[in-house]
């Protein structure tokens, strides 16, 4: 398979990464410091560049079957207008996978389905800026017509790979606690080969 990779550098993203090349996938990545990335493998190609400039973002996806974008706010706009770019070279590039990294936050609350997780009682953040970044993004994604699944992480420590989690569609399992970054990449990771959550927000913690 051969993927486009955002977000390579990041916490989940470095591991998506190392996940795919370890499975023998090719891999393009887009990387704003390619320092970061200690090893390159023949079937890495290291795009250096920025996800709001549409001809890179183009060039990432050359010859490639999905994406995933493991973009993160960084207290910027960057998730929010890279988004549209992304989507629009995919239809241009007849790519119709894409798997993201989202926030709890922007799950349905389960005491208020009508209210998203950070607008709820459910939600302990003191600022919602990152997940209403987190709801642009998904909001555009929701009507671009492309096969989405967004991951949807609570809490997450660094941790370690434990292998043992629990999701739901659209909302957090009850009495939520973390996930680390191992186990949302490997999850965000094995959507590749799955259909069981396109169109979905997918809640996930252990």
């Amino acid at each position: 398979m051969n993927i486009c990779l955002f977000g390579a550098t990041g916490r989940v993203g470095s591991i998506i990464l190392e996940n795919a090349l370890e499975n023998r996938h090719s891999v393009r990545a887009l990387v704003r410091n390619p320092e970061k990335i200690a090893k390159s493998p023949k079937q890495l190609t290291i795009i250096e560049g920025n996800a709001l400039d549409k001809l890179d973002v183009a060039e990432t996806m050359k010859n490639c079957d999905v994406v995933i974008s493991a973009l993160n706010t960084d207290g910027t706009s960057t998730l929010t207008e890279s988004m549209p770019i992304i989507i629009n070279s995919m239809k241009e590039k007849k790519i119709t996978r894409i798997i993201t990294i989202g926030t709890a936050g922007i799950l349905q609350a389960r005491s208020e389905p009508l209210l998203y997780r950070f607008q709820s009682s459910e939600s302990k953040r003191k600022s919602t800026r990152d997940a209403e970044e987190h709801l642009k993004a998904y909001l555009t994604l929701k009507e671009s017509g492309l096969e989405w699944t967004i991951v949807c992480p609570t809490y997450l420590p660094l941790g370690e790979r434990i292998g043992v989690y629990r999701f739901e569609k659209d909302f957090l399992p009850d009495n939520p606690s973390s996930i680390s970054c191992y186990d949302t990449a490997d999850f965000a990771y094995q959507q590749l080969f799955k259909n069981e959550f396109i169109g979905y927000r997918v809640g996930l913690t252990y």
